[in-house]
């Protein structure tokens, strides 16, 4: 299951990636990957395993940092914070968790959204005194 879960969010990203371009910050030594989604993505048994509400009304962010100074650009512990607001500026404190399965590690939170809304992200990544940044992106949902 925890394989699935893994195996679901790089779909996403080759998904999304192929439709956009590709979601991702480097800054020095290190690459930020990120995506966010349709919550309704996840099979049902995955967003339950995971404790992530799965509705037409709610999204997943998905966060990931790796470090491009390490043979096999290894995934790393990371402090991540952030926010979402749509264009009203309602804002929403994004509350992160970790995931770890095997050598992979990476953040999710969830935010809701309504058809058709852009969300606006502001999110803060931090590695020791390595790492110290912002990634500001949006993303517009839609109900399916």
């Amino acid at each position: 299951m925890i394989r699935s879960l893994t195996a679901i969010f790089l779909l996403s990203l080759c998904l999304i990636n192929y439709a956009y371009a590709e979601q991702k910050q480097k800054v020095g030594n290190f690459d930020i990957h990120y995506v966010a989604l349709s919550s309704t993505f996840l099979t049902p048994s995955i967003a339950k395993a995971y404790g992530i509400k799965r509705s037409r009304y709610s999204g997943v962010l998905n966060i990931a940092v790796l470090d491009n100074s390490v043979e096999g650009n290894p995934a790393v512990r990371a402090d991540i914070t952030g926010v979402a607001n749509n264009l009203l500026d309602a804002r929403i404190q994004l509350a992160f968790r970790e995931i770890r399965e095997g050598n992979a590690i990476y953040y999710i939170a969830e935010v809701p959204y309504r058809d058709d809304q852009t969300i606006n992200f502001k999110i803060e990544v931090k590695h020791g005194n390595k790492l110290n940044t912002s990634l500001k992106f949006s993303q517009k949902f839609y109900v399916d």
